[in-house]
């Protein structure tokens, strides 16, 4: 019964959303954190309103502390927007994703497990997007490192 327990708590809230924070509790920090990583899960929509919040969140965290390094890891079926195939019908999400990455320093991690479950390759994703064994375990990998972890959408 005990394990039974204990899975079912896994299942509910997975390792990687263990001690989420939120943008506002991290602005009122005296100092920084080693650095802030977003978990991004959502619809295959989901990034069309997700992208531009976190890409605000990030100003503003950034106008505080500006050398904050930042992730963000996309593990749902939201990250298939960012295929090459998606990207004429998804380019506000592209030139976001690219505007991170390539101008702000972001790194942009999807999940290659979920991927493949679907037939996605890691070719699939445009090169500023960078294919993780598995995404919850790249959250995990901030994690260790000392980055605080935002769920986008759980608050600001």
């Amino acid at each position: 019964m005990r394990t039974a327990l204990l899975l079912a708590a896994l299942v509910v809230v997975p390792p990687c959303m263990a001690e989420a924070v939120s943008v506002d509790e991290i602005m009122a920090m005296p100092s920084p954190p080693e650095g802030v990583v977003f978990e991004l899960v959502g619809d295959a929509t989901a990034l069309r309103h997700m992208l531009p919040r976190v890409r605000d969140d990030i100003a503003r965290l950034r106008r505080k502390f500006p050398h904050l390094p930042v992730a963000v890891v996309s593990h749902g079926s939201e990250q298939f927007a960012l295929t090459r195939e998606r990207a004429s019908a998804e380019a506000r999400v592209h030139r976001i994703t690219r505007s991170l990455v390539q101008d702000q320093g972001v790194t942009l991690h999807v999940c290659g497990t979920y991927a493949q479950w679907h037939g996605v390759d890691p070719e699939d994703f445009p090169d500023y997007v960078d294919v993780a064994p598995a995404g919850p375990a790249q959250i995990n990998l901030y994690k260790e490192l000392g980055y605080l972890h935002v769920v986008a959408g759980a608050g600001r």
